[in-house]
């Protein structure tokens, strides 16, 4: 079993930056990669961006890349999403995910094994 807890969600305005961190707990060894998600009211939860082990590879959504960027910290089982230059069509509810299997990169949620509880991003104009 592995359990995720999300944190750094908030309200900010547009054009200004967040970071979320997802700190893993219980057998983490078993995690090959980890990643984000997010849910807008309304709409089914996307893709945001992936990390694979070590941070070997990493894959972002076309709609953030080059404004996010994920990483991990092996040591504190920790991975952090840096949003920058923020939207409001950010706004939505974000998740982090673990997947056990290895090699895979996957985008889609159905994919991941483990879920956090999510963190809210609100994003004015």
């Amino acid at each position: 079993q592995v359990w995720l807890l999300e944190s750094g969600g908030g309200l900010v305005q547009a054009g200004d930056s967040l970071r979320l961190s997802c700190a893993a707990s219980g057998r983490t060894s078993s995690v090959y990669v980890m990643g984000w998600f997010r849910q807008a009211p309304g709409k089914e939860r996307e893709f945001v961006a992936l990390i694979t082990r070590s941070g070997g590879s990493t894959s972002y959504a076309d709609s953030v890349q080059g404004r996010f960027t994920i990483s991990r910290d092996e040591a504190k089982n920790t991975v952090y999403l840096q949003m920058n230059s923020l939207k409001p069509e950010d706004t939505a509810v974000y998740y982090c995910a673990a997947d056990r299997s290895p090699g895979a990169r996957p985008t889609a949620a159905a994919a991941y094994d483990y879920w956090g509880q999510g963190t809210q991003v609100t994003v004015s104009s």
